[in-house]
């Protein structure tokens, strides 16, 4: 019987490159999160590979290298920038004798330490147990030893039977909960159409500068950090515009590439905020090399949870650190579809009010009251 060994805080760090257009800025990314996990990397293993390998996902040359590396810095945990199956998990972790988790595993693990809320705690584990779910093996995981096990099994229950069943209960538990928090939610949000309030999401790739827009138009506190995921729980603030629109805008999870569909599944009662919104805010870090790519991915997740047909305005962020003058863009019908702004410095504030108080305008039928120049 195969017990998982243990893990620590440094770690080695595999990327391999399938071809993929966006690989070395991939790396960063993977290398942000193990920091953002307060994992402290060694080293980075990276080679090229046509295809995964079915039993290691790397090649056997390449586990070797991993092992060897292992030997010599004395880390005892490895982060593939890739989602492994649970066999290639257990395989390199009985080859390693080390810890083994995938970028899934790691994103969840960011999550299970950033959520500050009672709802963002059973997103969370809801999210893990669906990962979990794939990986009940016999001998892999035993859900019984953190229950109490004797006393637990059923009439000729296997083991793995009796951890599904364990997980079964805990996943209609957690859904049970969560669908309580959405009813909460709908409640507030249909007070919020009577009263003709319009409702507005910032989403955006992590990172990008969600929260600290957020405290700059609603003159709140939510958390902001240059860190991946720094924020996980919906913060809702009514914003007072010149023209006297009421409105509320909702600072969001931020979205990553490759984010797994667990979590997606798993944080729908806050990504709902997106989803029932009049205006999403897409802000994006205007200074980085991927922003096309890093658009791409938010606008997928949006896609996948059904907020891709919401009118959006793109924020481009962070002008303080590239150079480039606040400014705003139209297109073809006088609409605004982009805006350059730093939240930070404040450059370019007032045009982002000025989208809001157009939008709301139009909305609401009535003129615009304050504009600044575009």
């Amino acid at each position: 019987m195969f017990e998982r060994p243990g893990s620590g805080s440094q770690a080695v760090l595999v990327s391999l490159d399938f071809g993929e257009p966006d690989f070395a800025e991939s790396t960063e990314e993977l290398v942000q999160l193990a920091t953002s996990a307060k994992v402290s990397v060694v080293d980075i293993i990276k080679g090229k590979r046509v295809r995964p390998d079915p039993a290691f996902f790397a090649g056997r040359g390449k586990v070797e290298e991993i092992a060897a590396l292992l030997a010599r810095t004395g880390a005892r945990l490895v982060i593939f920038n890739h989602e492994l199956s649970p066999a290639q998990e257990r395989n390199l972790e009985k080859r390693l004798d080390c810890r083994v988790i995938d970028r899934v595993s790691l994103i969840l693990d960011i999550f299970a330490q950033r959520a500050q809320s009672h709802e963002g705690k059973l997103q969370v584990e809801l999210a893990q147990l669906g990962h979990l779910a794939t990986r009940l093996v016999r001998g892999w995981t035993h859900l019984e030893r953190q229950k109490g096990g004797i006393g637990l099994r059923g009439p000729g229950e296997t083991q793995l039977e009796t951890d599904r069943r364990l997980l079964g209960k805990r996943v209609k538990l957690l859904k049970d909960k969560l669908a309580r928090v959405t009813s909460q939610r709908e409640v507030q949000r249909r007070a919020r159409r009577r009263a003709s309030v319009l409702s507005v999401s910032l989403v955006g790739y992590t990172n990008a500068g969600k929260s600290t827009l957020f405290n700059a138009l609603t003159r709140g506190s939510a958390y902001a950090a240059d860190q991946l995921f720094a924020t996980l729980d919906t913060t809702t603030r009514r914003v007072f515009l010149p023209g006297g629109a009421p409105l509320v805008v909702s600072d969001t999870v931020g979205f990553i590439r490759q984010l797994p569909h667990t979590l997606v599944a798993a944080f729908r009662a806050t990504l709902e905020e997106a989803v029932q919104a009049d205006l999403l805010l897409h802000v994006v870090d205007a200074g980085s090399g991927t922003r096309a790519a890093q658009i791409a991915a938010v606008n997928l997740v949006l896609a996948e949870i059904g907020a891709d047909r919401i009118p959006q305005v793109l924020v481009y962020n962070k002008i303080d650190l590239n150079g480039a003058a606040p400014r705003i863009e139209r297109d073809e019908y006088g609409k605004i579809s982009g805006i350059w702004i730093s939240a930070r410095s404040g450059a370019g504030l007032d045009l982002a009010k000025q989208a809001l108080e157009e939008y709301a305008a139009a909305a609401t039928g009535n003129p615009v009251v304050h504009s600044a120049a575009a």
